[in-house]
């Protein structure tokens, strides 16, 4: 498990190391410095041989005073480094503060050259105590604008000067990976100035543990690639009642005790196992020529280890349908009360409602019977527009139902939250992906799940994680029509399987970045359950 700290989280796991004696305040900046020369020369190792120029800049706090530290470090190295220090002199904190002496004792910063000639540009400009947006003088405005739309933005190229970030990239906030906007009246206080829009790094090397601005919304993008520095700190306090925010990570193939594993149980001696003791699960389809999403969904299910699948359509439907399916079941379901019949039944199945279902009188009668039976139930697509348009239906969710909307199905569902996040920012900390699904999760009263490269997931006790899809986890070709689907009936699945709500949403989606890597460009939604066995054995499962 991967811990996520926000700034403040951040701040207090280096106060408790300083009031405990492990770390001063300079010791702990003089290890951020020699960990980010190490990162750089670790990533590009040619910079470490023959004659270097670098580029540092400082600002006014810590995130300057460790650059600073890399200033000293690099010229000790024999590089030939320009220095700009954008603050007040006296405006530093005594840690910082000293952090430039120690750099000016090794003697004036080297004189500006040809910037073509430049290796690497180190930005310590502002960190992740950053609270409003980041104007730049023209000048420096000009230095990034050049070296990101150059040779990042435009191109994705390595070619020097290599840029790298001291922690974030300056202007991109650390709780939420959004790019904080000045205010006009800061703008107009330095003419010809401009905001951090151009700002962003090749590689941004940050310290302990990574941000939420590391893995939110524009951060991947900004930070280029991440490493992280291991600073000697044990574990932050907790500052808030639900803790860090966890990055999900590879799930186990075996059960712990008492526990679901992505393995089916093998039986022992004289146990008789039958595809019903692997879980069962229900998919609700659409009509006549509506029922690809819900075939997707189902074979999804299936894939991940439900022992019986079972699509319900209406009766006109079955002949289409079974025309496609083999091992899934097939049963016709008229009306909400053969539905409700149906989960009396005592197989006690998952649902998942939503993909192909259609939005008429007939699905919100569906969506109710199944909500009041009570069992575990995946909520995507077509059932997530009516809960939004009927407080009735919203009001019957339980806690083991597992919503999956994109963002524009979370905007229908909860305007207001979303809200928070549309439009600039302006002041720090904004309101992230995080703290709005871990509010909708609180409403709703079950496991939320909001996609995207930073699915973020969440329960009612603001328990949250992430699900990366960026950095060496990228997988651009799951966008694509019916990849939502398939993750739907792989949560489906594993709720079948035992696994609680929040933990199937959680395994689901790691899976379905896995299998959407393991088939690489070109892939098409009904791929995605077919690269699933060939993950699952390299888990070990």
């Amino acid at each position: 498990m991967i811990e996520i700290l926000t700034a403040e989280q951040m701040r207090a796991a280096e106060q408790a190391a300083m009031e405990r004696g492990a770390a001063t305040g300079s010791a702990l900046m003089e290890r951020a410095g020699q960990g980010v020369v190490d990162a750089v020369l670790a990533e590009w190792p040619d910079l470490a041989v023959g004659s270097r120029r670098a580029r540092v800049l400082c600002g006014p706090g810590n995130n300057g005073g460790d650059g600073f530290v890399v200033a000293r470090l690099l010229r000790e190295r024999g590089w030939a480094v320009e220095l700009d220090f954008h603050g007040t002199p006296g405006g530093q904190g005594p840690d910082a503060a000293a952090a430039r002496a120690a750099w000016e004792r090794t003697g004036p910063a080297d004189p500006a050259g040809d910037p073509e000639k430049l290796d690497l540009v180190v930005d310590a400009l502002f960190g992740t105590g950053l609270t409003r947006g980041v104007v730049l003088d023209p000048g420096l405005a000009g230095i990034f604008r050049r070296l990101m739309a150059e040779t990042f933005w435009a191109t994705g190229s390595q070619q020097r000067p290599y840029v790298v970030a001291v922690d974030i990239p300056s202007g991109l906030d650390a709780d939420s990976g959004r790019v904080l906007a000045p205010l006009p009246e800061d703008l107009a206080r330095i003419p010809g100035g401009a905001d951090a829009a151009d700002v962003g790094a090749h590689l941004t090397v940050t310290f302990h543990r990574p941000k939420p601005g590391h893995v939110l919304a524009e951060g991947p993008a900004r930070c280029g690639r991440l490493a992280v520095v291991d600073l000697g700190l044990a574990e932050a306090p907790a500052v808030d009642r639900a803790g860090p925010v966890r990055l999900v990570d590879r799930p186990a193939a075996r059960p712990a005790a008492g526990r679901p594993g992505l393995s089916k149980a093998r039986p022992g001696p004289g146990a008789a196992d039958h595809k019903y003791s692997h879980g069962s699960v229900l998919v609700l389809s659409g009509g006549v020529g509506r029922g690809g999403a819900a075939r997707m969904t189902a074979r999804a299910a299936l894939r991940i280890g439900a022992g019986a699948v079972t699509l319900l359509c209406p009766p006109a439907a079955l002949i289409e349908n079974a025309a496609q399916l083999d091992a899934i079941m097939l049963r016709p379901v008229k009306d909400p009360g053969q539905l409700a019949d149906l989960l009396a039944e005592g197989r006690d199945p998952a649902l998942c409602l939503g993909p192909g279902l259609g939005t008429g009188a007939r699905e919100v009668g569906l969506v109710a019977a199944a909500l009041d039976g009570g069992g575990p139930a995946v909520l995507d697509a077509d059932a997530l527009t009516l809960l939004a348009r009927d407080a009735d239906l919203f009001a019957r969710l339980h806690a083991g139902c597992v919503l999956t909307p994109h963002a524009g199905e979370f905007a229908r569902l909860f305007p207001d939250l979303a809200d928070r996040i549309e439009g600039a920012a302006t002041r720090g900390p904004a309101a992230s992906k995080v703290d709005i699904v871990r509010a909708a999760a609180r409403r709703a009263g079950c496991t939320l799940l909001l996609k995207g490269p930073d699915t973020v997931i969440a329960d009612p006790d603001g328990t949250c994680a992430v699900n990366l899809a960026a950095y060496d986890r990228a997988a651009p070709w799951l966008a694509t029509a019916g990849a939502g689907d398939v993750l739907a009936g792989f949560v489906a699945g594993l709720l079948a399987r035992g696994f609680a709500p929040r933990e199937a949403a959680e395994v689901g989606a790691w899976l379905h970045v896995e299998c959407a890597r393991a088939h690489g460009p070109g892939l098409i939604a009904e791929e995605l359950p077919e690269a699933l066995p060939g993950v699952l054995r390299a888990l070990g499962a």
